[in-house]
């Protein structure tokens, strides 16, 4: 079968590789659209010791099922493979699984033709839905949980809360959109990237310039880092508001200075957020595809034999799309 290969930093090759050989309890997948996420970049830039080239990266999909219990099912992805039997997979909570995997790490990922993957992965697709908005879900998911998590802590309630996104990535601006789905007060979200501002504005989102005009200072009661830098946190804990919530989903950087002090005299709760449960797969899912979310036109779809251009033209910021979508 044909795939897009991370083979060293920044390279990539779209070549031949094996069939995968589907293993007791799985299905095989015909991948039909797969995003490229920020970890995917993270692991072009050889800045992921755990995605060693190499390695067929990618774990936003949307695909048909070939061989299992169900062929001709379209399905989405789940890419955490977990145990299912420790105490957070049987509590609910499988993204906390010491044990869990992800597709496009350590397994094979999902830029190729086919993909072989636990039964207990797959989530039906509505009728009708568009493979590309499907393969949505993934990132979907990730600002779902977060803003769950958030709103859990939250002090007042949304339609009360003032919110600040910080990135205008698929994650950033999905965080956005179920913001304002879910009644948000005020939104604003926050990117450097002219492009990717000029898709949130026409998404129907606020947006500014945080290096031009930086947001205010102890004045929003939400903050999602949707990035994840020194900058960012930085940046989230001086706009939050003594009281607040931080939810922090970005992993960009590991290092770097931390204001513990001013999150324990400001009593703000700050929430690490680490990818999503099998109901925000499943709500985001519904979301999406019910048009809570919007038209969802802010996508680039290529083709998957050119996804080493989509890598250079992400780092490149050459795209204004929030995410880039491959079709094998």
């Amino acid at each position: 079968m044909k795939a897009l290969v991370y083979t060293a930093t920044q390279q990539t090759e779209f070549r031949e590789e094996p069939e995968p050989q589907r293993a007791d309890g799985e299905a095989l997948v015909r991948i039909d659209a797969v995003g490229i996420c920020g970890s995917d970049m993270h692991a072009w830039h050889g800045h992921d010791a755990r995605r060693v080239p190499p390695m067929i990266l990618g774990h936003e999909a949307c695909g048909t099922v070939l061989e299992g219990r169900n062929p001709g099912e379209r399905v989405v992805l789940n890419p955490l493979v977990t145990c299912g039997v420790c105490r957070y997979c049987v509590e609910g909570r499988s993204n906390l699984c010491p044990s869990r995997d992800l597709i496009g790490m350590r397994r094979p990922g999902a830029f190729s033709e086919r993909i072989a993957i636990p039964e207990r992965n797959l989530i039906p697709v509505p009728e009708g839905m568009d493979p590309a908005h499907a393969a949505l879900t993934e990132p979907c998911a990730t600002a779902w949980h977060a803003l769950a998590l958030a709103a859990r802590s939250a002090w007042r309630p949304l339609a009360e809360t003032r919110a600040l996104v910080i990135g205008g990535g698929s994650v950033g601006l999905l965080g956005g959109l179920i913001l304002k789905a879910w009644g948000v007060a005020e939104l604003r979200l926050a990117e450097t990237n002219a492009l990717r501002r000029e898709t949130a504005a026409a998404a129907g989102l606020a947006v500014f310039d945080p290096l031009s005009a930086p947001a205010e200072a102890a004045s929003f009661d939400l903050v999602l880092d949707a990035v994840g830098m020194t900058a960012t946190r930085r940046a989230a804990i001086e706009a939050v508001t003594p009281g607040g919530v931080v939810a922090h989903v970005g992993l960009q950087e590991a290092g770097g200075d931390f204001d513990a002090r001013t999150l324990t005299l400001s009593e703000i709760t700050f929430v690490g957020v680490y990818t999503y449960t099998e109901a925000d797969l499943r709500a985001s899912l519904a979301a999406l595809h019910d048009g809570r979310l919007g038209t969802l036109d802010w996508i680039d779809r290529r083709a998957l034999a050119d996804g080493g251009r989509a890598f250079e033209d992400l780092d490149a910021g050459r795209t204004s799309a929030a995410k880039v979508i491959l079709k094998p």
